[in-house]
């Protein structure tokens, strides 16, 4: 047979590789989707810490029962709004809550708050708790 001729009979594959593309797409967004939903809970997972941490540095200093009730509403907003800025859209609606064991001396932080999400109705949340030991001043003791 001479090159160039093709046989009634001869099969082609022209169309094959769209054939296969249409079986692999879904998987292949589904597999993107699935990273960049990962990233952003671990983003919003990480802007929850870092403000239960901001959160703590500020009630440390609350020697007293008495001075961490009078800054807990302050910090709780402050942690709060901290949450709002830096994560942005990543945690929405963060809420924290803060306690005080003056027999052990620390302080904790909660913060909790929503994940954006790229699939209506999925529902995520980050939680995050940070604690520390209370600062405390003593006067310096003179050597004998």
């Amino acid at each position: 047979m001479r090159p160039g001729r093709r046989t009634p009979h001869a099969r082609t594959e022209s169309g094959a590789s769209a054939l296969e593309l249409s079986f692999l797409a879904p998987g292949l967004i589904f597999l993107i989707f699935l990273v960049i939903q990962a990233g952003l809970f671990f983003y919003g997972r990480t802007v929850a810490i870092q403000a239960a941490r901001e959160g703590v540095s500020q009630l440390r200093l609350a020697q007293t029962r008495d001075v961490y009730d009078d800054i807990r509403r302050d910090v709780k907003r402050n942690t709060e709004s901290y949450a709002l800025s830096v994560g942005r859209e990543a945690l929405l609606s963060p809420v924290a809550t803060s306690s005080y064991d003056e027999g052990a001396g620390r302080v904790t932080m909660d913060v909790q708050g929503e994940v954006i999400t790229l699939v209506p109705g999925l529902q995520l949340r980050a939680t995050a708790h940070a604690e520390g030991a209370v600062e405390r001043f003593e006067p310096d003791q003179a050597a004998p």
